[in-house]
């Protein structure tokens, strides 16, 4: 190899490895109290990631819910009550951000619409099931028209 010396592959590998181990890095945050830690994790998995949508930030990789994990933390550590900790993130982000949203005029779809789309598609199957039953009946006695006929 020329112009390649293995202490300058060695130290890219090296290089390379830390930069990967940094961007899967897993944070584990732990309180002082086994209280505070079962509060941080129900928190933490009610409220929302903003980036992920799908995910809790107890669950999110990216680096806006371990600001948001490390924002809990840090209110619990102030002393303030699971209600104060969500009514702040709600401030700062809307009702999005948790995963059960209150009741209120602005969310009630929220609540509604899942019921509203089984009753329609229990609508929608009784149609279909009367009608193909009333298309079987016609055809079996359109059957027996034509065989009596012959």
């Amino acid at each position: 190899m020329s112009g390649v010396s293995w202490r300058g592959i060695c130290l890219g590998v090296v290089l390379a490895w830390v930069i990967s181990a940094r961007a899967f890095a897993i944070d584990i945050t732990v309180l002082p109290t086994d209280e505070l830690q079962q509060r941080y994790e129900g928190l933490t998995h009610e409220l929302r990631c903003m980036q992920c949508q799908n995910n809790s930030i107890a669950d999110s990789p990216v680096s806006l819910a371990a600001d948001l994990r490390r924002d809990v933390a840090e209110q619990l550590l102030a002393g303030q009550s699971d209600a104060q900790i969500r009514a702040s993130m709600v401030k700062r982000y809307g009702n999005v951000i948790l995963f059960r949203p209150p009741m209120q005029a602005a969310t009630v779809w929220v609540w509604i619409a899942p019921l509203l789309f089984l009753l329609s598609g229990v609508v929608v199957a009784v149609v279909v099931v009367r009608r193909r039953t009333a298309m079987v009946a016609a055809d079996d006695s359109t059957v027996d028209v034509e065989e009596s006929a012959r």
